[in-house]
């Protein structure tokens, strides 16, 4: 520490006393001695001096030790923080403090650095608490760690993207998307990924996960289950570009068509390609190699885009001129993604115009083949029909604004099964739960770019090639300038995992951030101060712990901010971070963790953080997307052949920008796709039908930031000869995760009870937890099997208005519309006007799976028993169905009272599936119920038993034991028919027709006889 403010003191001194002295005293030897005096007491106020600037030093020391020994903070819980050093300038009068790293660990905010600051001053001695103080941690002063985006002063340009702007076409647009984006991501090229994926264990020669398979999952298929379903959908409704170095599809089936051939034997053997040209166009081979798939299973190192060839046409600007056509041979109905390849030529054009003909009609894109060429290009997922048919393909239109070429390779439909044999053998599994090192291969990435380890390493490369893919794709972009690649200007990444750790007292682990500064000199390959990643770290935390905190009754734990030596981190080109989401192995965790409206929370969260992280980037406003639209109503217009939608907007109380500006409807015919959507102004919409035909509507609420998740999914038909009309009302909106076990010595998730209800569809289930003993927590508590890895598990896809109205309309004589409850409830829809209403009910009931949830899911709510109520009274036709219409009605008297006097039964017992099938007998058939997981239709994990009250009688039985199944009451006032198990769920369509034939014409008994 430096003494120069009191050794500067003791000279002036020395020289004062020496100069007074010396004209008074002339002899020689008085003077020496006088000097002899003056030295001594110069010396001792040197000592003095000396003495006192260690008494403040020690001083200070202490006053620091205990400050950092005592800090805490409410937002994150901080340990080991110590004083690494300080350093105080008497001369300047600075003090400047370095704590050790922890203490960056941190969220930091002005607010929050200014009270540090005045705390310190308060606790410093004097004159030290004067002085200007500059505390440092993580290399950095504390205000510099302030995010741009919460700052309150003067914005970090170093961090910001300072002409960082990409004037170029989108790599794809959707042309067909019938609203404007103006303050989302419009543009934003954004990668994500999500942990590992299964890989090849070299030391051990087999494949295997890189996590235990704990709580019914592992973090491999876990962290999926929040990105595809979820954030990737809500970036790209926000008009974000996204890419994900893994398969994104979970479609196992995969066709290509491409012009060098299709594979013999390899599925989609009718698949055609034909390019057809123009007076001023034809095709040509180009001089770069392309795709080809000469072989089912490729090795380690080989390269289809490679082994094949590509074609390209001179462009016009004339539409229908020359084309090239791709007309896949699916092997099953369903969903496919579409991916699209071409070569980037020397004069290739950025708007290639693509349409894909699908079973809702025909969406375009342009394309930017200047850019990202030599690998797939995703467009997006489409609903197609089995077989080779004209109105299931993909056209490239050599139609441009611009002079130049279009180019036209292989296209891909589905995600399809692992190709890439390791060890003599490939996972045997759906490319979409592979690791990120063979998705790349498969997408002709170089062998650099997934294969540093030469094959002797799979773990390490696939750490390793989701940043080196991300750098590949965007070298030579804006934002990668100094690495050659294919300029595809991907702006920032992000990777989404689980992490270890329990606690025995079910305390929430929660959410870590990683980011790295310390490398490539702190820049980012652009120029960017890295530490951008930490801005974008703390976004990303910030966002969870308010809105998680906000939306469920959880105290849920933000840990720290760590600057480490990533791989996912450390390798990117632009800002990255890791986000170590929760605990996979802490069970307070995985109980949130397991629940839809909790991934949703999740999902939506890390979308607005991504949003307001890269508009703070590039100095832009920005708009949040609204939540979806609720009370969806369907009710015949006034006008011959023609219906009237209604709904209501949603506003966000976390975001006061997502309100909705307009709406989109979109239109299913049949069991067609849905179109491209249809855009109103108000929350109302009619259109003109066709009698005969059944239609189903879904719809999204938009504004500049973007667009919303859909709503429920509502069928209509109108009879060509109407003789009653039929109203359905979805009250199965139920989600939520698999039963859970908790008790003082057990802990877990039993999927034998009950799996839960996945929003559409469940990837992240490995299998039925076996370990549930608590004494094992951190060791083999939650350890699970795997019989489920692999299996799409159906969930609620929100549209069984469709399949009770089809089963409705083979019936023949009625027309139906349908509604929400929640429109129901509200009185939008007058139940009197419909001689039957049909209230489906699924999977509903109230549960405590997750007590921190605030979503409830009665099956008959007061309101709704109100609305019943009066509705049979004026003699009506009521038909239930569902799994716990009687046991979810046991607790209360008011509802056992209900299920008792108006629906006339009581509930006996509950019939558990045991994940086996369920056959039930009645109107002299045999009907089957899947008990088990499926891809087809939702489990049904339990049935109720029903006993009928008053003249009701049992209307069939559950050919196990003769437990009633469904109770008839053929009342002269009203009638009902309850089921104590989904109708939905019945196995065969003719199943389903034929039941509601028979309900219906015990329905039609009562209006003839009155």
């Amino acid at each position: 520490m430096t003494h120069s403010f009191f050794y500067t003191l003791m000279k002036q001194m020395t020289k004062s006393f020496y100069v007074l002295l010396c004209p008074i005293i002339n002899p020689f030897h008085q003077q020496l001695t006088n000097m002899k005096k003056v030295l001594l007491t110069g010396l001792l106020l040197w000592q003095v001096s000396t003495l006192a600037a260690q008494d403040i030093e020690q001083n200070v020391r202490q006053r620091l030790d205990e400050f950092f020994q005592t800090y805490t903070t409410t937002t994150v819980e901080l340990k080991g923080l110590k004083l690494d050093s300080f350093h105080i300038d008497y001369d300047k009068k600075e003090l400047r403090v370095h704590a050790n790293e922890r203490f960056a660990y941190q969220p930091l905010r002005t607010e929050t650095v200014n009270a540090i600051y005045r705390h310190l001053k308060q606790m410093l001695p004097g004159p030290v608490n004067y002085y200007k103080l500059s505390l440092f941690s993580d290399g950095r002063q504390i205000e510099d760690l302030v995010p741009n985006l919460y700052c309150r002063g003067k914005q970090d340009k170093e961090r910001l993207f300072r002409n960082l702007e990409y004037k170029g076409a989108p790599w794809v647009t959707r042309t067909s998307r019938p609203y404007s984006i103006s303050r989302g991501l419009e543009g934003s090229h954004i990668a994500l990924w999500q942990s590992h994926g299964k890989y090849y264990i070299n030391r051990k020669d087999e494949w295997g996960w890189q996590r235990p398979r704990l709580f019914c999952t592992t973090e491999d298929q876990f962290t999926q289950s929040f990105i595809l379903p979820y954030l990737i959908p809500m970036l790209e409704n926000a008009g974000a570009i996204v890419f994900t170095p893994r398969e994104r599809d979970t479609q196992r089936q995969e066709v290509i068509v491409d012009n060098d051939g299709t594979l013999s034997g390899q599925g989609g053997n009718g698949s055609l390609y034909l390019d057809v040209r123009s007076r001023k166009a034809r095709w040509e081979q180009t001089d770069r190699p392309g795709f080809a798939q000469h072989k089912r299973v490729w090795q380690d190192g080989e390269n289809p885009f490679l082994t094949g060839t590509a074609r390209f046409a001179k462009t016009e600007k004339k539409k229908d001129k020359a084309f090239a056509e791709w007309v896949p041979d699916i092997p099953e109905t369903g969903e496919y993604a579409v991916y699209v390849s071409y070569q980037t030529l020397p004069n290739s054009v950025s708007d290639a115009k693509y349409l894909v003909f699908h079973n809702g009609g025909v969406t375009e894109f342009k394309v930017n083949q200047r850019i990202g060429g030599g690998t797939w290009v995703y467009l997006g997922t489409f609903s197609f029909d089995k077989g080779r048919n004209d109105y299931g393909m993909v056209v490239l239109s050599n139609e441009s604004k611009e002079k130049g070429v279009v180019c036209a390779d292989a296209v891909r439909f589905g995600g399809g099964m692992g190709n890439i044999a390791r060890g003599g053998q490939t996972s045997g599994l759906p490319r979409y739960l592979e690791g990120a090192r063979y998705s790349a291969q498969w997408a002709g990435m170089p062998y650099s770019v997934y294969g540093g380890y030469e094959g002797k390493n799979d773990m390490n490369d696939d750490i390793n090639v989701r940043s080196r893919t991300v750098n590949y794709l965007a070298g030579g972009s804006v934002f990668n300038p100094q690495e050659e690649g294919l300029s595809v200007p991907i702006e920032m990444s992000m990777a989404l995992h689980s992490d270890a750790g329990f606690s025995r007292e079910d305390q929430i682990i929660g959410t870590l951030g990683i980011y790295t500064t310390r490398f490539n000199d702190g820049r980012l390959n652009a120029g960017t101060d890295r530490y951008a990643s930490r801005d974008l770290s703390d976004i990303l935390l910030t966002q969870l712990h308010s809105d998680i905190q906000s939306t469920f009754n959880t105290d849920w734990t933000r840990r720290s901010m760590w600057n480490r030596n990533y791989s996912e981190t450390r390798l990117p080109a632009v800002p990255s971070t890791i986000v170590e989401l929760l605990s996979h192995q802490n069970f307070a965790d995985m109980r949130l963790g397991h629940d839809p409206n909790f991934k949703f929370t999740v999902g939506r969260s890390l979308y607005k953080g991504i949003l307001k992280f890269l508009s703070n980037q590039h100095g832009r406003d920005y708009v949040v997307q609204p939540l979806p639209v609720s009370h969806f109503a369907i009710r015949f217009g006034q006008k011959k052949n023609t219906l009237e939608l209604t709904w209501q907007g949603v506003d966000d109380p976390l975001e006061p920008s997502a309100r909705p500006q307009e709406y989109i409807v979109y239109t299913r015919i049949g069991r067609g796709g849905f179109d491209n959507g249809t855009r109103v102004s108000q929350p109302s919409y009619n259109i003109k039908i066709e009698p005969g035909i059944v239609y189903s509507f879904k719809v999204t609420a938009v504004n500049r930031g973007g667009e919303s998740f859909p709503s429920e999914i509502l069928a209509a038909y109108k009879a060509k000869r109407e003789e009653g009309r039929v109203l359905i009302v979805n009250g199965f909106d139920r989600l939520s995760g698999p039963a859970v076990v908790d008790t003082p010595d057990r802990a877990g998730f039993d999927l034998t009870q009950d799996l839960g209800v996945p929003y559409l569809y469940d990837i992240s289930l490995c299998g039925r937890q076996e370990n549930f003993n608590r004494k094992e927590a951190g060791k083999q508590l939650g350890e699970s099997s795997d019989e489920y890895e692999g299996m799409k598990i159906a969930g609620n896809t929100f549209d069984y208005p469709f399949i009770h109205g089809k089963a409705i309309q083979a019936a023949g004589g009625y027309s139906f519309v349908s509604c929400s409850d929640e429109a129901a409830e509200s009185g939008n829809i007058a139940l009197k006007d419909y001689q039957v209403v049909d209230y489906i009910l699924g999977l509903e009931k109230e549960d405590n799976y997750n007590p921190a949830s605030n979503r409830r899911y009665k099956t008959f709510t007061p309101a709704m028993q109100n609305l019943l109520t009066d509705y049979c009274r004026r003699g009506g036709n009521l038909l239930v169905s569902g799994s716990y219409v009687g046991s979810d009605m046991n607790t209360q008297p008011q509802d056992r009272a209900f299920t008792h006097d108006i629906l006339k039964f009581e509930c006996t017992a509950s019939l558990r599936t045991e994940g086996q099938m369920l056959n039930i007998g009645g109107m002299d058939r045999t009907f089957s119920l899947c008990g088990m997981p499926n891809e087809q239709v939702y489990a049904v994990p339990s049935t109720d038993c029903l006993q009928a009250t008053g003249s009701a009688f049992p209307a069939m039985l559950y050919t196990d034991g003769n437990y009633p199944a469904a109770v008839a009451y053929p009342g002269s006032d009203y009638r009902t028919f309850v089921m104590g198990f989904p109708f939905e769920s019945i196995r065969t369509e003719a199943g389903r027709n034929a039941l509601m034939a028979s309900i219906l014409h015990f329905f039609g008994e009562q209006s003839a006889t009155r």
